[in-house]
């Protein structure tokens, strides 16, 4: 088994998907933390349908590089949900539901439609669920990749204090003078860049899994906020690598292999919490 990692490790491509798995591991458990305390855990769910819709479209354009009109589209309606559930008589989750559910929809109508590809059920399904192979990872992507995750993680350093304060008291940090909105508003553009990063490797119906399982694995040993962010990335850039390395070797489909193994972690972290509270 070692010497067969061996072997897969000095391929560029392996290399390219560890990578590409760890930055996204890294960045969607950063801001998985802030979202399930506030209760956005599904706008993540919601902004991946999204991006399935805009791919399609994108594909129906036979756009060269689709990133440029998916990444901004998904952004957009990041923007457009945060204001509709703040601003209008739809409900949050009620946004939600109606703008991912519709985009979903005419996604694979469009695709039906009008894609001239041979196989349409291969291509649904890979946007869906992940690619099944970890080929499909270019080297543009991996420097694309890099770049944006980069600056994802330095927005977060940079504005830690912020989406702290925002997270758990947003009316006290509005009365104390922050720009609550706009670092809502962040939140969700960065949560949309995170989402569109991670559709060829995990799929749109799993890349809510990389936000929410690690911050409530990390939630249940920990109290604090930092403590949960950090054990939050750590938890899942070890999901990530672990997951990747195990569908090298069995052939099994990486996003699928990776969520996985989140939910592996969750359950022995939950047994952990229930030791530790009988200890204590």
């Amino acid at each position: 088994m070692i010497e067969t990692l061996r072997l897969y490790l000095s391929h560029s491509f392996v290399v390219n998907a560890l990578i590409v798995g760890v930055l996204i591991a890294l960045c969607s458990s950063l801001l998985g933390v802030t979202l399930v305390l506030k209760r956005f855990s599904f706008i993540g769910d919601g902004l991946s349908h999204v991006a399935f819709g805009a791919m399609a479209i994108a594909g129906v354009l036979h756009l060269t590089n689709q990133m440029l009109f998916v990444l901004p589209l998904t952004v957009l309606c990041a923007i457009l949900l945060l204001r509709t559930g703040q601003h209008t008589k739809i409900n949050g989750d009620a946004a939600i539901a109606m703008i991912s559910v519709g985009a979903l929809a005419m996604g694979y109508l469009l695709l039906n439609l009008f894609s001239a590809s041979a196989n349409l059920s291969g291509d649904v399904c890979s946007t869906l669920f992940g690619s099944a192979s970890i080929l499909t990872m270019t080297r543009t992507e991996v420097w694309l990749c890099a770049v944006l995750s980069s600056a994802v993680v330095v927005i977060f350093i940079l504005f830690y204090n912020k989406i702290f304060a925002v997270t758990f008291d947003e009316d006290f940090a509005r009365a104390s003078g922050t720009r609550a909105e706009a670092y809502n508003l962040l939140i969700a553009s960065v949560i949309a860049v995170i989402i569109v990063l991670a559709m060829n490797l995990v799929g749109s119906l799993l890349i809510s899994a990389l936000i929410i399982f690690p911050a409530m694995s990390a939630m249940r040993m920990f109290r604090s906020f930092r403590s949960v962010t950090i054990c939050s990335a750590a938890l899942s850039v070890t999901c990530a690598l672990l997951g990747i390395l195990i569908s090298i070797l069995s052939g099994t489909p990486v996003g699928s292999t990776i969520v996985a193994a989140d939910i592996a972690a969750f359950f022995i972290f939950s047994i952990l919490a229930k030791l530790k509270r009988k200890v204590g």
